[in-house]
């Protein structure tokens, strides 16, 4: 299947870090984290990816036409340097297509802008580009299948360590418990659609809202808990908690690594 991955945001809670990166370029260990997002879907085999581009494309675009598998994998030189054997190739198979969808474009017109990309296909893939998992792709997207609906995501205990507040109406508290624990969960992403979704998405809408809305009514989309690792970079703090991982060694969403 073809991967959607919306890689357009502006990435404003990210601008301490890096103000003239896109978040999408914002390394994770020694790659950035979209490289690490398309490692995971093509170890599941699927290969084909679409990047909604707009605030920072450029630099995406730039990436990639400079990438150097010499520099991500082991290689063997020999003939004095004039011979290089790669060990490994991470992009070689992949096949990626750059489309500007504008910078200022919501979720939904980005989706709405690929379209004519995904013609032929029954279903398909999407994403946003700042989270990772070690969701088992294959099973999911098969559960998925069997049940024979319109579209699904994933859905996480809010990963904060913020407490979910109730008072009575005279403001005082009457219960104070961690969010992780209230049973609130939110949209993860990992989106799996079919070409039906387009029937539900009206101009200018974003996908999340009326679009879903509209599914739920009719009892066509799944919200899919996963209680596994699911990380997302939003602010500074969560790059210096990915970076964290790396250091110690702990990156279980390098689910092409033996183990």
């Amino acid at each position: 299947m073809k991967v959607v991955l919306f890689c357009g945001g502006m990435g404003t809670r990210l601008r301490d870090y890096a103000e003239h990166i896109p978040k999408p370029l914002v390394p994770v260990g020694p790659h950035p984290i979209l490289w690490h997002l398309m490692k995971y879907y093509a170890h599941f085999g699927h290969k084909d990816f679409i990047l909604c581009l707009g605030y920072g494309g450029i630099a995406i675009k730039e990436y990639f036409l400079k990438y150097n598998e010499c520099l991500a994998n082991d290689f063997v030189l020999s003939s004095g340097g004039h011979q290089i054997d790669l060990v490994h190739k991470d992009i070689d198979d992949w096949r990626i297509t750059f489309v500007d969808t504008g910078v200022r474009t919501n979720i939904g017109e980005r989706l709405a802008a690929v379209r004519p990309h995904l013609q032929g296909e029954e279903m398909f893939l999407a994403n946003y580009a700042d989270g990772l998992t070690d969701l088992d792709l294959n099973a999911y997207v098969e559960d998925f299948v069997r049940r024979d609906k319109v579209a699904c995501f994933m859905t996480v205990s809010v990963p904060q360590s913020f407490h979910v507040v109730r008072a009575d109406a005279d403001q005082c508290a009457t219960s104070l418990e961690p969010v992780m624990q209230s049973g609130i969960r939110i949209n993860a992403g990992y989106f799996v659609l079919r070409q039906e979704i387009f029937d539900y998405l009206g101009p200018g809408e974003e996908l999340v809202l009326e679009p879903f809305r509209r599914l739920m009514v009719k009892r066509q989309l799944l919200a899919i808990p996963y209680d596994g690792f699911w990380r997302s970079m939003d602010t500074f703090k969560d790059k210096m908690q990915f970076d964290d991982l790396v250091a110690e060694g702990r990156v279980p969403w390098e689910v092409w690594l033996p183990h």
